[in-house]
C-alpha cells in the first residue's frame, strides 16, 4: 500500500544543515515489525509513523523508531512530525496548538516564529549521578574527572545523562570513545556570542555513528536543569552539530508558568510516497 512520505530537516532553516527525519503519514495498519524494518532501512536517527490518535484530546498519534528500537519520546521527531502533518493538511483541534500523542503521553506543539516548539515533558529520572558512573562517563569522553563541572540524570524518555563542561570549546574538542549510555554534553559560549551553549549528544541507539546531529529531547531536559540551577536564563539559543558540519539551532524559552519550550525551524527536503 502506498503511504505519504516526507523527509524533514529539523532545527535549521537551511536544508541539509539540521537533523533529518523520515515521516510516514497515514501509517495505520502497519505492524510493529514493518515499522521497525522501515526505520532500520532508512538508517536515520529516527523515523516516525503517524496514526489516528487513541486519546480524544490528541490530534494524532506518533510512534518513534530508531534503526534499532522504539522510543517513547524524542524532540526532533516531535517537531518534524508536526511539521509534516501540518504541511500535509492536518488541522489541529485548537488553533495554533497541535497535541501529539506518543509513548510519553500528550505533548503540546505550538508555532514559534518561523518554526515550531514543544513543551518539555517532565523528567522520568533526574537527580545526581553516582561517582562510579561519573568516572565511567569521564572515561567515555576521554577527559579527566575534574574537567566535568557538573552532571546529572536528565532522562525524559531516551535515557539522557547531562554533563556540563567548562566551555563550548571544551565540548567541540571532545573526542569520546564508543558510548554504552545516552550521554549529552554542554558548555557555555562567551557572553555576546550567537549561541549560549554548544551541545553534543552521543547514544548507542544509532547504527552508523554514536553522535546525533541535533537533539530536541536532550536540549529539553538540559534546559530544565540549566535554568533550575541558574546556569542559564531564558530565552537562549543552543548550537549543536558543529563538529559534524551541521548548523543546528535550538531555541529555548520559558513561559510564565515555568514551562520550558524547545523550538526550532523545520524544512521539508523530500516529498513522495513509499510502498509499505
Amino acid at each position: 500500500m502506498r503511504r505519504q512520505f516526507r523527509q524533514v530537516d529539523v532545527f535549521t532553516d537551511v536544508p541539509y544543515l539540521g537533523n533529518p527525519l523520515a515521516v510516514v503519514l497515514g501509517a495505520d495498519g502497519l505492524s510493529d515489525a514493518q515499522m521497525a524494518q522501515f526505520a532500520n532501512w532508512t538508517n536515520l536517527s529516527e523515523t516516525t509513523f503517524v496514526l489516528e490518535p487513541e486519546d480524544a484530546a490528541a490530534d494524532y498519534l506518533v510512534r518513534i523508531f530508531t534503526p534499532t528500537g522504539e522510543l517513547p519520546f524524542a524532540g526532533h521527531p516531535t517537531l518534524g512530525t508536526c511539521h509534516a502533518w501540518l504541511v500535509a493538511g492536518g488541522r489541529p483541534k485548537t488553533d495554533g496548538v497541535t497535541v501529539q500523542q506518543c509513548g510519553a503521553g500528550l505533548v503540546q506543539v505550538r508555532q514559534d516564529g518561523d518554526g515550531l516548539a514543544f513543551a518539555a515533558p517532565p523528567l522520568l529520572r533526574g537527580g545526581p549521578v553516582d561517582e562510579e558512573l561519573a568516572q565511567h562517563i569521564a572515561g567515555i569522553l576521554r577527559i579527566g574527572r575534574d574537567e566535568i563541572v557538573d552532571l546529572q540524570w536528565a532522562d525524559n524518555g531516551p535515557g539522557w545523562v547531562a554533563v556540563l563542561l567548562a566551555s563550548a570549546e571544551a565540548v567541540r574538542a571532545a573526542r569520546p570513545g564508543v558510548t554504552d549510555i545516552d550521554l549529552g554534553i554542554a558548555g557555555p559560549y562567551p557572553p555576546g556570542s550567537d549561541a549560549a551553549f554548544e551541545v553534543r549528544a552521543f547514544t548507542p541507539k544509532l547504527s552508523s555513528t554514536d553522535e546525533d546531529p541535533v537533539t530536541g529531547s536532550l536540549n529539553a531536559s538540559l534546559a530544565q536543569w540549566l535554568l533550575a540551577t541558574g546556569r542559564a536564563t531564558a530565552p537562549y539559543v543552543a548550537s549543536q552539530g558543529t563538529v559534524l558540519g551541521r548548523r543546528g539551532r535550538v531555541r529555548i524559552s520559558q513561559d510564565g508558568d515555568g514551562a520550558v519550550w524547545v523550538g526550532g525551524s523545520t524544512v521539508t527536503c523530500v516529498t513522495g510516497v513509499v510502498e509499505l
